[in-house]
C-alpha cells in the first residue's frame, strides 16, 4: 500500500495497523488525465478515492455558470458523500485539472467494510465526523471572514494552489471574484 495513503487512511479512521493494512489493500489505483470526469452531476458516486497526485475540481453549474466548491489537492478524499452513502444523484462534477493518480475503493468494498473490520462503525463515524467538521469550517469561513481573510488562509493551508490551478476557480471556491482576488494578491505583492 502506499504510504501516503496509509499515514492518510491512519489519521482518519482509528484502526490497528492490521486493519489499516486490509482497507489499503481494497483500494486500486487510476489515472484521470486532465479535463476526465471522476464524477458528473446527476450521476451516482461509486467510489472513494485519494488524491495521490493532482488536483480535482468539485464544481456546479448555477444558471450556466461554474461554481467552484472545493480543489481537491493530494493527500485528500474525494467523493460526494451525499451520493455514495445514500445513494442521491451527484450535485457535483468532479473533474481532474491536470493529469491525477488516485486510489479508488469502490461503493461495494467500501460497504463490505463492516463485516471485515469489527470495529469499522467507530472509524467511519470519525472520519464522516472529519468531514462535517471541513465543511463546517469552510461554511464559517465564508460567512465569518473577510475575502482577504479567506485568501491568506488558503495560502497557508496550500500555497502551491495558487500556481498550479486557473485563478478563477480559485476565487469561485473563495466566495470572491477573479478581480477581487486579483486587488488582494497585488496588495500582498506591493
Amino acid at each position: 500500500m502506499n504510504q501516503n495513503l496509509y499515514e492518510y487512511l491512519s489519521l482518519c479512521f482509528p484502526l490497528t495497523p492490521n486493519e489499516l493494512k486490509e482497507v489499503g489493500s481494497l483500494f486500486r489505483l487510476e489515472s484521470y488525465s486532465k479535463g476526465d470526469f471522476f464524477l458528473k452531476q446527476g450521476q451516482y458516486c461509486k467510489a472513494l478515492n485519494f488524491v495521490q497526485r493532482g488536483y480535482m475540481r468539485f464544481y456546479a453549474l448555477k444558471e450556466g455558470k461554474e461554481v467552484t466548491q472545493w480543489i481537491s489537492p493530494s493527500g485528500y478524499f474525494v467523493t460526494d458523500l451525499n451520493s455514495l452513502l445514500f445513494g442521491e444523484p451527484s450535485r457535483w462534477n468532479i473533474q481532474a485539472l491536470e493529469d491525477t493518480e488516485m486510489y479508488s475503493i469502490s461503493k461495494s468494498d467500501y460497504e463490505s467494510l463492516g463485516e471485515k473490520i469489527p470495529n469499522w462503525s467507530k472509524a467511519e463515524k470519525s472520519f464522516i465526523g472529519r468531514c462535517f467538521v471541513t465543511l463546517e469550517n469552510r461554511v464559517h469561513d465564508l460567512i465569518s471572514l473577510s475575502a482577504e481573510e479567506r485568501y491568506h488562509k488558503l495560502i497557508g493551508q496550500n500555497h502551491n494552489l495558487l500556481n498550479e490551478v486557473p485563478l478563477q476557480y480559485v476565487a469561485s471556491m473563495l466566495g470572491m471574484s477573479p478581480e477581487t482576488l486579483s486587488r488582494i494578491r497585488a496588495k500582498m505583492l506591493s
